[in-house]
């Protein structure tokens, strides 16, 4: 590996179905990078927040090119902490592939190739990183995107809602999502509080947590 060749941090890089946002269901290639600002209580990858290992952007292209499907996933971690993750978007733009990138509502997504779907996730108040929203980040986000939240109380879910509505997220964006925390929190109130209010955003389950064991990596 030069020194001069451009490296990201990866902590995995595997192909599985998309279990969330408006792509679930789909053969998908995640890249996840190693590193994350933020220290959500109900974090499920904490695994990388610090292991992973240098690798070059074009190691990595070829990689995930040799498994040759169509949709590829950018996660960590936080993905846009690391400013290599931008250009490699780019590389999988230019084969042909439909990119998708999962961040935080605190890293700036303003620097991202126009043809990457972002699904940005705002934070909550039970995530205990509410504060780190970067509200300026809802000023990029077009029909390509998805925002989510993800809830484990009423009090995230009336958060959210009004969050929603403040913003405009419906009409903004492609998508916006409710997803439960997994374990802590019944679906079904969510559902009703959505039906109550006539929200009319999507519901998601993690569909990966429901196919393998909740913690198991690499899916």
């Amino acid at each position: 590996m030069s020194d001069k060749e451009p490296t990201l941090t990866i902590n995995e890089v595997y192909q599985s179905i998309q279990g969330e946002s408006t792509w679930a269901g789909r053969w998908c290639a995640f890249v996840r990078l190693t590193f994350c600002n933020l220290r959500c209580t109900y974090c499920d990858t904490e695994y990388a927040f610090y292991e992973g290992k240098k690798r070059t952007l074009r190691s990595i292209f070829e990689e995930v090119e040799a498994m040759d499907c169509p949709l590829v996933e950018i996660t960590g971690g936080e993905p846009l902490l690391q400013k290599n993750v931008l250009p490699l978007m780019t590389m999988f733009c230019d084969a042909g592939r439909i990119v998708l990138i999962e961040t935080s509502g605190g890293t700036d997504i303003s620097g991202v190739d126009p043809r990457v779907h972002r699904i940005m996730d705002l934070k909550t108040p039970s995530s205990g990183e509410s504060e780190s929203n970067l509200y300026t980040n809802i000023d990029h986000l077009t029909q390509k995107d998805e925002v989510k939240f993800v809830l484990g109380s009423r009090e995230d879910y009336e958060w959210s809602r009004d969050k929603i509505r403040e913003f405009g997220l419906i009409e903004r964006c492609g998508a916006v999502l409710l997803s439960p925390v997994f374990g802590k929190i019944n679906p079904r109130d969510i559902v009703a509080w959505m039906l109550e209010d006539k929200l009319d955003v999507r519901f998601q389950l993690q569909m990966h947590k429901f196919i393998w064991e909740p913690t198991k990596k690499g899916v």
